[in-house]
């Protein structure tokens, strides 16, 4: 009998473990594509020559396809079968991921900007005259006309990023049900106890997704984008340019395979459980009574499981759902909760979006490297952060008030060094008419025609194209024409531009007056302030991180338990619309009005933007990013003092109770008042 009755309860352990595994592995499985997809953000804003703004739309159209169906999921879903549910978000999301990669297959070939003929093949051995083959030339914007242009751009297949935006969208609605069901789902059949750890160990194991993403997009961004349809050799860019184009579409193949995958576990599991501890309790509990009152036990346990699966029209779930909200946001420390997360967020969003891109401006790394050191660097400081926070809440079995103050010290913590790497900068790089004169003085020009300068002038330079080379003397000319050379020897990346008139205004005549293609490195002083940025970055990820777990467990134990599920969903629904699609558009739109050389379309038009002023830029990431992370911390005061009142207001109502039972007369009655008016005053929540 004892061998029996230890059965169910090794399976119902054994579901919610393979619950538990396969909840880690899909939040692993979205973070891989989610991370790939920020990872891929400069590869697709220059593959279809858009502007930060419009990247910024695309991004944030994963957001908007939470938006679409958040709010019903999260309720409805919490009433159905939720573990299936999650299986077919999964599946909604890896076709999304394989429709983003869709355009590069309709597309046709890349062709980068340059002032040169891309006739030129790794076997020609003509030699080019830069500053003579550009006296025909006409800026590409008057060429075609108005009509020749759309045909042109339909050709060109300009209009393909529709397909990136539509497909991110379908990933949004496919990634709703997995946090809200998966965690509600979670913490209804663990132990309470239990819950912090599981969820740090969830996220800790979804954590390695963007890590894995991030170095996946590192790696493609060093394969050329045409890999396998062009002869490399011909390729006169290196993945060091800013015209450069990975081979982005190879991984949302990779990422929807491994997100189709994670689905198949979802399929198999029960819509419940019964409660961790629980079953053991019910078991020994049937072990011991008699024959008729285990069949009466069975009997009331089938009909409390019938009950629960009998289906629930759509009318009797709708009826409860506008009382349900109303209890809901009702709850004061819910609605500071959702201000917090709402506004550190929006700091959070636009930081990750456009980090590679800062790290690229600011300190001259290239694509591939800047992606690579934030999934090797930044990324397990923030795994092994989460992991503490939960370590710690177990550890020291810390209740909503020690939770909140192990939060709003770590918000605290990672402010500070946020403040400090706003000063942290390399110089600009220097590139002749637009950082410095053609004399060699620092000089920032947002107007183009500081491009052409009195050694140039001769060779009717467009100033539209952006075909850098690298002098001699350590400046970068816009183009070989810009730099007034006028012969050139090599073939391919190795090719080299002779006489350069406009070298030698910065060097005696004696000096070697040729330049190479590519921009100049930066100085080797760079190297070191980098380095310093990265520490500070990642200890401050490691800080912020600790706060997780903590945040969330104050979002969870300040809120009724029949609403969890309907929280966690409004909670996502309300910081994915507000702080998930508004960040990186406007990021991207302030971040475009730092622009001092804008790329010129293959159709003619704006294209791409190929170089930044880095103060300019970097005073307004760096300074957006600090005052939104100020303000949360404010809000964290405000909602750490209103966790505090409640938790005496409860202490007190609870002992009035208390003293209620066990006085009589005129004590007893005045007790009862002062918890009725306590409870009046605190209906909002259950913690």
């Amino acid at each position: 009998m004892s061998v029996e009755s230890k059965k169910p309860s090794e399976s119902c352990c054994s579901k919610l473990k393979l619950f538990l595994a396969s909840l880690a592995f899909v939040f692993f499985a979205k973070a891989f594509g989610g991370a790939y997809m920020k990872s891929s953000i400069t590869q697709i804003e220059r593959r279809f020559d858009i502007p930060s703004s419009l990247i910024g739309v695309i991004d944030g159209s994963f957001e908007m396809g939470n938006l679409l169906v958040i709010a019903f999921v999260s309720y409805f879903g919490a009433k159905l079968h939720r573990p299936r549910l999650i299986a077919i978000g999964c599946v909604i999301m890896s076709a999304g991921s394989f429709l983003i990669a869709l355009p590069h297959f309709f597309q046709g070939l890349y062709k980068y900007e340059t002032s040169m003929s891309h006739n030129t093949g790794a076997n020609s051995t003509d030699s080019i005259l830069p500053c003579l083959s550009n006296n025909t030339m006409i800026d590409a914007d008057e060429t075609p006309d108005l009509v020749s242009r759309a045909a042109c751009e339909k050709a060109a297949g300009s209009s393909m990023w529709i397909y990136v935006f539509l497909g991110n969208m379908l990933r949004g609605i496919g990634e709703t049900p997995i946090m809200p069901l998966g965690v509600s789902y979670l913490d209804d059949f663990s132990r309470e106890e239990n819950t912090p750890f599981y969820l740090a160990c969830i996220h800790t194991v979804g954590i390695l997704g963007p890590m894995f993403g991030f170095m996946l997009g590192s790696f493609l961004a060093k394969v050329y984008v045409d890999i396998g349809f062009v002869d490399l050799e011909s390729v006169t860019i290196n993945h060091r340019d800013s015209r450069w184009v990975g081979a982005w579409w190879l991984g949302f193949i990779v990422t929807g395979t491994v997100i189709l995958l994670s689905s198949i576990p979802f399929w198999f599991l029960p819509k419940s459980l019964p409660k961790q501890g629980q079953e053991q309790s019910q078991n020994k509990g049937t072990e011991l009574a008699t024959v008729p009152e285990q069949e009466n036990f069975l009997q009331e346990e089938n009909q409390d499981q019938e009950d629960k699966d009998k289906p629930v029209s759509f009318q009797e779930l709708a009826k409860d759902f506008i009382p349900s909200l109303r209890r809901l946001f009702k709850n004061s420390i819910f609605i500071l909760m959702i201000l917090t997360y709402l506004v550190a967020v929006n700091g959070f969003i636009g930081m990750i979006t456009f980090k590679p891109k800062y790290l690229e401006q600011i300190y001259g790394q290239s694509a591939s490297k800047a992606i690579f050191l934030i999934g090797i660097l930044n990324l397990p400081a923030v795994a092994l952060g989460i992991i503490t926070g939960g370590f710690v809440l177990k550890r020291f079995k810390l209740g909503i008030i020690g939770a909140a103050r192990v939060s709003i010290t770590a918000s605290l913590g990672s402010f500070c060094l946020l403040c400090v790497q706003v000063f942290i900068r390399c110089e600009n790089t220097e590139v002749a008419g637009l950082t410095v004169s053609y004399q060699g003085v620092h000089e920032v020009s947002y107007n183009q025609q500081t491009l052409l300068s009195q050694c140039n002038t001769g060779c009717s330079c467009s100033m539209k194209h952006w075909d850098p080379v690298c002098a001699y003397n350590g400046m970068t000319y816009a183009s070989p024409c810009l730099a007034g050379c006028h012969t050139s020897s090599g073939i391919g990346k190795e090719m080299v531009f002779h006489n350069c008139s406009c070298v030698g205004e910065m060097m005696s005549p004696a000096m070697n007056m040729s330049a190479v293609l590519g921009q100049c490195p930066r100085k080797s002083d760079c190297d070191h302030i980098f380095k310093i940025y990265m520490a500070l970055s990642v200890v401050g990820s490691f800080i912020s991180a600790c706060g997780g777990t903590p945040g969330y467990i104050v979002l969870l134990r300040s809120i009724q338990q029949d609403l969890k599920s309907l929280a966690l969903g409004m909670q996502t629904l309300i910081v994915r619309t507000l702080g998930g699609i508004p960040p990186p558009i406007y990021f991207g739109a302030l971040i475009d009005r730092t622009c001092l050389k804008w790329g010129t379309k293959q159709c003619g038009g704006q294209g791409a933007c190929r170089l930044y002023d880095a103060d300019k830029f970097r005073m307004t990431f760096m300074g957006l990013i600090t005052g939104l992370y100020f303000l949360a911390n404010v809000l964290w005061g405000f909602l750490y003092f209103k966790i505090v009142k409640r938790q005496k207001k409860l202490a007190l109502r609870n002992q009035a109770k208390e003293n209620g039972l066990e006085g009589n007369g005129v004590n007893g009655h005045a007790n009862i008042n002062i918890a009725k008016n306590t409870e009046d005053t605190d209906k909002e929540s259950t913690i």
